[in-house]
């Protein structure tokens, strides 16, 4: 069963140009050298961005994102913010789309003269490739809701490896995942080191209780940006947020859940651990918040 990034074939996407280092080029021919860093360590950054009705929703928070990502790492990505927009839109102009299509903006620390981690071995020039794609969420997930399963994996703090590094590197993240589809579940729950409730393998967790809604302090969890944004929502309209450290055992009696991030919005969660959530799906903090977040991409 698919999770929040389930999503419908679009055959448009067959024909639509990709862009590689500044070349736009059909998808056969996007390709990189085996001694590309990105290949070699997973060793570079990305983003994953939405066009709705036009526009690049939260461009700066996602650009604030990236440059953010590429200085801890002392990666220069060769391209101001105006500039590297200036190609993004060059891509969406060339495969005229306008609304309903994900982008992963991908920035690697380039080709290396050999094999290795030193980073000193790259030969300067970084790898950019931009993968814009027809692309919408699936609409029965907001009836059927995603089944989590608790991972053994857990997050981990900055001084590890940092959850809010938007980091080509997730095997810790794909490791939780995969032993959430071998429980029979949809996405991974993911502990931090504390053992408290963090945030899922790819995305950021909430959930209600008593008509509040709870999430984690943020402190070992994605810098996610859907998920400030739904903060912020709940702020504004006087919804019931509490952030601080949540037991597993409170998440299980919960009326109900979701989760966020940039390609599905805001997803149910219908079951935790084999435990239905009472509410029905989406429950009403959910649907509310929803409502929410559709009206502030409109008006963005």
């Amino acid at each position: 069963m698919p999770g929040s990034q389930d999503f419908a074939a679009d055959p448009r996407n067959e024909g639509a140009l990709l862009y590689l280092n500044g070349a736009l080029v059909a998808r056969a021919e996007a390709k990189v050298s085996i001694f590309d860093a990105g290949f070699v360590l997973g060793d570079g950054v990305w983003e994953g961005l939405r066009l709705h009705k036009g526009r690049l929703l939260f461009l700066d928070a996602h650009l604030d994102r990236l440059y953010a990502g590429a200085r801890a790492i002392d990666l220069d990505i060769g391209l101001d913010r105006a500039a590297l927009t200036g190609e993004l839109r060059r891509l969406l102009d060339a495969n005229a789309m306008t609304d309903g299509v994900h982008i992963r903006l991908m920035v690697t620390r380039g080709e290396k003269s050999a094999p290795n981690q030193d980073p000193r071995n790259a030969l300067g020039r970084p790898t950019i490739a931009i993968v814009a794609e027809h692309k919408l969420p699936s609409p029965a997930i907001v009836s059927r809701g995603l089944g989590l399963f608790t991972s053994t994996i857990r997050c981990t703090p900055a001084d590890m490896f940092d959850m809010r590094l938007n980091s080509h590197s997730r095997l810790n993240l794909i490791t939780a995942l995969i032993q959430a589809i071998r429980a029979g579940a949809d996405e991974a729950l993911m502990l931090d080191p504390h053992g408290f409730v963090s945030s899922c393998n790819a995305t950021n967790f909430f959930f209600v209780r008593g008509g509040e809604v709870c999430t984690s302090s943020g402190e070992y969890c994605f810098n996610g940006i859907t998920r400030a944004n739904v903060i912020a929502l709940c702020h504004a309209n006087g919804i019931a947020l509490r952030q601080a450290n949540f037991t597993l055992h409170e998440v299980h009696g919960a009326e109900e859940a979701f989760v966020t991030g940039t390609f599905g919005g805001l997803t149910p969660v219908s079951r935790i651990d084999g435990r239905v959530l009472p509410a029905a799906l989406p429950g009403p903090v959910t649907q509310r918040l929803r409502a929410l977040y559709d009206k502030l991409k409109d008006d963005t």
